[in-house]
């Protein structure tokens, strides 16, 4: 018999960096004197997220959207790394994901420079978590609720122009349904991108999902422009297969100005 099933859909947790998703058992007892922010950042970042996932109750399904460690580090010459072996930040992943209790777990692959260019780390986190299957793009049927999803999705600098990425994304996965090679899906997830944003019409939704990682990252500080989120998705799916959903998001206090 189909009942209700609830999915919760995280991406981006970029394990290992300063700023990445960090449980407290890996992380320093004491506040540092050196870089004390980036200590807050983690543990406001944690705290929130294990304290989220555990008011959202029973997760049926859990979608693990790529980039769940941060790797080498090789544009900021590992600087910017908490933890620089791999394996510590797969082990940081794994308390993660097992943090959540999910009953069933998907996973994708995030990008190379991330997670492997050689190897998929990913793969051992998977077999860690027992995932049901790790892959570049699926798509899962919940109660007849096609969900496709996928880590990378093309990036905007202007607000308006966000929407574009995934929607051309929905009208390649309706071509690839039309030559009847790829299953149509309702609901189309990508990530990558560190924001939250969605699109959509009477049958279809799209959407980018924000990140498990807190602010403090140079690429992001020194050189990008535009907002970015903290936070995951939930869906909960009927029998029928209509759906709700919501956006869970971690706002931070404001950034005081300089007062000299």
């Amino acid at each position: 018999m189909k009942r209700r099933k609830r999915v919760l859909i995280i991406s981006d947790l970029h394990c290992g960096h300063h700023v990445g998703l960090t449980h407290p058992g890996f992380d320093p007892d004491e506040r540092p004197k050196r870089q004390p922010k980036l200590y807050d950042m983690r543990r406001t970042v944690w705290n929130w997220f294990a304290d989220t996932t555990d008011q959202l109750g029973k997760i049926d399904i859990l979608v693990v959207n790529g980039d769940c460690i941060d790797g080498k580090g090789e544009a900021s010459g590992s600087t910017e790394l908490l933890y620089s072996d791999r394996a510590d930040q797969v082990e940081l992943a794994v308390a993660a994901i097992k943090h959540i209790g999910a009953g069933k777990i998907l996973m994708s692959y995030g990008t190379p420079y991330h997670v492997g260019k050689e190897d998929d780390w990913e793969d051992l986190i998977a077999r860690e978590v027992n995932a049901e299957k790790i892959g570049g793009e699926d798509t899962v049927d919940v109660n007849g609720l096609l969900i496709n999803y996928r880590h990378h999705v093309g990036r905007s600098t202007i607000p308006h122009g966000r929407h574009t990425a995934v929607a051309k994304e929905v009208l390649w996965n309706s071509l690839w349904a039309e030559r009847g090679e790829y299953p149509k899906a309702s609901v189309l997830i990508r990530s990558h991108v560190h924001y939250f944003n969605y699109c959509g019409s009477v049958d279809w939704l799209a959407m980018t999902t924000p990140a498990l990682m807190g602010y403090g990252g140079k690429y992001g500080t020194r050189k990008m422009s535009g907002t970015v989120d903290i936070g995951m998705v939930v869906f909960n799916v009927a029998k029928s297969g209509e759906y709700s959903w919501k956006p869970v998001l971690l706002r931070l206090p404001l950034v005081s100005p300089i007062s000299l």
